[in-house]
């Protein structure tokens, strides 16, 4: 057992090793949050999207509306302030501009768009931490 400098060097180095390995781990967790959220996400604001189309443009009296519509949007809201939540979450893990976050988050209100910077982020955040 040595008790040199060699000694403390490996010690440190083993220490940034564990710290390196737990950062990894809680970015990859929340990546794993976000990601899935920004698919509920998507997906929610699609229905939202195809239940406006319906409501507003298909039908001549939008009070002809089945009631169970309302819901589809409530849903989505819900959803998106979970993913809101999950957005912040990892790009404070993964240290994110500013400009970054902000753009991230809106991608949920824009159909399609939650999708595509799933991918990005995805592809970013991975190669970020080898993941």
């Amino acid at each position: 057992m040595s008790t040199g400098p060699e000694a403390s060097t490996a010690t440190t180095s083993d220490k940034a090793t564990k710290a390196q390995a737990e950062k990894q781990k809680k970015v990859a967790s929340a990546l794993v949050r976000y990601r899935v959220l920004a698919w509920i996400t998507g997906l929610w604001l699609l229905f939202l999207t195809g239940e406006m189309v319906y409501k507003y443009l298909i039908l001549e009296n939008s009070a002809d509306a089945p009631s169970w519509l309302f819901y589809i949007g409530q849903i989505h809201g819900l959803f998106y302030m979970l993913y809101l939540v999950f957005t912040v979450d990892l790009a404070i893990k993964a240290r994110w501009k500013a400009g970054t976050t902000v753009a991230t988050a809106l991608a949920g209100t824009i159909p399609f768009l939650s999708f595509v910077f799933e991918h990005k982020r995805t592809i970013q955040v991975k190669s970020d931490y080898n993941l």
